[in-house]
């Protein structure tokens, strides 16, 4: 899939896998593709930027944690990210309806054309 079709619902994409429970960078990256399946492949360069302006804004909170001898900095929704999330659900139902009714109007009216 085409990265700039992804533009716009990153943070959508970041606060939904981070519902569940804190995860670091990589299994961030690893939820999404799974979700997709296999479809949406998000790049560390596209990810930790938006990562840290979500922290920035509140809407993740983030903390460090050993794995073996290895440190991950591990992020989590905030109460504002669960908000922004379902304002994020909201918004993304509403854009695909309305594209759906432009690109196939028959099954938006019930209308053959």
């Amino acid at each position: 899939m085409r990265a700039d079709a992804v533009r716009g619902h990153l943070d959508g994409l970041l606060l939904a896998v981070l519902e569940q429970g804190p995860l670091h960078g990589y299994a961030i990256i690893a939820a999404v593709q799974h979700r997709s399946r296999g479809v949406l492949e998000l790049r560390t360069g596209t990810i930790y930027p938006a990562l840290n302006r979500l922290e920035r804004l509140g809407l993740l909170s983030s903390s460090w944690q050993s794995s073996g001898e290895r440190r991950r900095r591990c992020y989590e929704l905030t109460d504002a990210g669960r908000r922004a999330l379902a304002g994020e659900r909201t918004a993304w139902s509403e854009f695909t309806t309305a594209i759906g009714s432009v690109l196939n109007p028959a099954a938006a009216t019930g209308l053959a054309t």
